[in-house]
């Protein structure tokens, strides 16, 4: 009896360290994701080719860090430094596109596509929009000629 009594001690142990060790694998790095402070920004130039744009969002209003922007990829940094809950919504030639919430005191990213043409950036989160949390930018060619002129003079 003595050797099956040993060998259920040792199954019962192996078992609640195989148990331990999935408990504490799954409980490693669980909220480090989302408490990263919004001043730990990446560099200007993503990995992803695209141009960084942070965008500070307060009670209410939107403050870019650039305001000339040419066709092309950019990433935008949504860094909500309010009270309340914010978003950030880009619309415009390209379509709309949309951040999701972000609490206060946290960060976001939103990659957009950039075409030619003037874009609305706001926050659409019920009434924000109306209450000054809005913007527009012009966005102009990649550099190479344009043929046409909202004027109708190129001069």
């Amino acid at each position: 009896m003595t050797g099956t009594h040993t060998r259920s001690r040792v199954a019962l142990g192996l078992a609640a360290a195989g148990l331990t060790g999935l408990l504490a694998a799954c409980g490693s790095g669980g909220g480090s994701a989302n408490t990263a402070p919004p001043s730990t920004a990446p560099p200007a130039q993503s990995t992803t080719g695209t141009t960084q744009v942070t965008a500070d969002l307060s009670d209410f209003h939107i403050a870019l860090s650039q305001n000339t922007f040419k066709a092309g990829g950019y990433t935008f940094v949504v860094n909500n430094i309010g009270h309340h809950v914010h978003a950030l919504a880009v619309e415009g030639p390209g379509g709309e596109h949309r951040s999701p919430n972000v609490d206060p005191g946290k960060s976001t990213k939103l990659t957009v596509t950039l075409k030619s043409g003037t874009y609305e950036i706001y926050c659409p989160v019920d009434g924000h929009k109306d209450l000054g949390m809005k913007t527009e930018i012009t966005v102009g060619g990649t550099g190479g000629p344009v043929n046409e002129s909202p004027t109708g003079h190129g001069y």
